[in-house]
């Protein structure tokens, strides 16, 4: 008999093939036989998030980081489709900022974190503290391309 762990495993592989349906009917054996880890959840929700299923992968990333609430990515993935939902009229920015704030409590050099948090800001109309976040990446890492474009916009658009 196969166990939990050989459908999570071959569901992961054809999610890196980016067949994520296939992905999620093995993901789903693997929940029928084992729905106490995190692992499965955090990546159906990403197959969920990678074909646009955001209300499901939401589901499944908060899941997830309810087993585990140290799932850096899990909080990521759950901020970034908050921040870029078009099907939304008002996101919850501020849901956002705080998955963000626990990610990067997780991990503080988490450069995609840092600049998802200053794009929230910008969309909240902070830009002081959109500038201190990309400040906090671009220390890291400075050659960032896109956090040194949106230095400059903010720079020459919001601050004089």
């Amino acid at each position: 008999m196969q166990d939990y762990k050989y459908f999570l495993d071959n569901g992961i592989f054809d999610f890196q093939n980016g067949k994520y349906n296939d992905a999620i009917d093995k993901i789903n054996k693997s929940l029928e036989i084992k729905k106490d880890w995190a692992i499965p959840y955090f990546y159906r929700g990403a197959c969920f998030h990678a074909i646009g299923e955001y209300d499901e992968a939401m589901l499944d990333y908060t899941k997830a980081i309810s087993l585990d609430g140290n799932m850096t990515d899990a909080y990521y993935n759950r901020a970034k489709i908050s921040l870029s939902r078009k099907d939304i009229q008002n996101p919850d920015i501020k849901k956002a900022i705080s998955d963000l704030e626990k990610a990067l409590s997780l991990d503080p050099k988490f450069q995609d974190a840092l600049y998802a948090m200053a794009a929230a800001y910008k969309k909240l109309g902070d830009y002081h503290k959109t500038l201190e976040y990309i400040e906090k990446l671009l220390t890291i890492e400075p050659e960032h391309v896109y956090a040194r474009a949106l230095k400059k916009l903010i720079l020459q658009k919001y601050i004089i």
